[in-house]
């Protein structure tokens, strides 16, 4: 990564000027220290800068619904990934994570296969991704990477939790929504689903609302009259003033 060589070449140049001109080695190390420090936060606060930058203008994309020039903004971005570490991540999450929920779910899978694994939500892409290839090893792993990056996201474990459900792995599931317990003592929607699958019922994961629906899990036909149920319960209320 540049940033990280142009930082060790500011330091050692540093360490040279300041034990030529006589501080003690031991001294010049210390010095050359902060220097390297200094000058990593200071490109790395530079990189990120522009990267936001992007980041905004793809976001006001999404938004206006022009998803293949989010794509395009975000590939163009990658040219900053040689200058600081974890950006290339987090822009294949980003771009995987585009193409999964227009559904292109192949075009999808090696972005989300090479994302960040603190972007949570891409990892659970990449969870079901796996899942659907009937590669349960990998969902596994896949999700057990992400609770490493975020532990206290509900929907995560509850969304992991349903994936070994659909694997017919119903004693993992409660494992992890037990698990999850720990890391989220009282979050109700753990509970409910704990208790649901201790007593042979399904998971309810309709309370997670578009956060939920995003992983494409639930069938079509259903989606729809979930559609058309709020449809119609913001026609009344509107009725009613």
């Amino acid at each position: 990564m540049y940033n990280i060589l142009i930082s060790i070449g500011a330091a050692l140049v540093d360490f040279l000027l300041l034990y030529y001109f006589g501080l003690p080695w031991w001294g010049a190390i210390i010095v050359s220290l902060f220097v390297f420090a200094g000058t990593f936060v200071l490109i790395s606060r530079m990189v990120m800068k522009k990267v936001m930058a992007v980041m905004e203008t793809v976001a006001k994309d999404l938004q206006g619904q022009r998803l293949e020039k989010a794509v395009r903004e975000l590939q163009g971005a990658f040219r900053y990934s040689k200058w600081q570490i974890y950006v290339a991540g987090q822009i294949n999450s980003q771009i995987g994570m585009i193409y999964y929920m227009k559904r292109d779910f192949n075009t999808a899978f090696p972005y989300l296969e090479k994302g960040f694994i603190k972007n949570w939500a891409a990892m659970g892409m990449l969870a079901i991704s796996y899942m659907k290839r009937n590669k349960n090893d990998k969902m596994r792993e896949a999700f057990e990477k992400a609770l490493q990056g975020t532990s206290k996201e509900s929907l995560l474990w509850n969304l992991y939790a349903y994936c070994l459900v659909e694997i017919n792995d119903t004693t993992k599931a409660l494992e992890v929504l037990t698990r999850g317990l720990k890391k989220l003592p009282g979050d109700e929607r753990l509970k409910f689903n704990l208790d649901a699958l201790q007593n042979g019922k399904k998971m309810k994961m309709k309370n997670f609302g578009d956060m939920w629906l995003q992983f494409h899990l639930e069938r079509q036909n259903v989606v729809m009259k979930q559609q058309a149920a709020a449809m119609a319960g913001m026609r009344r209320r509107a009725g009613r003033k």
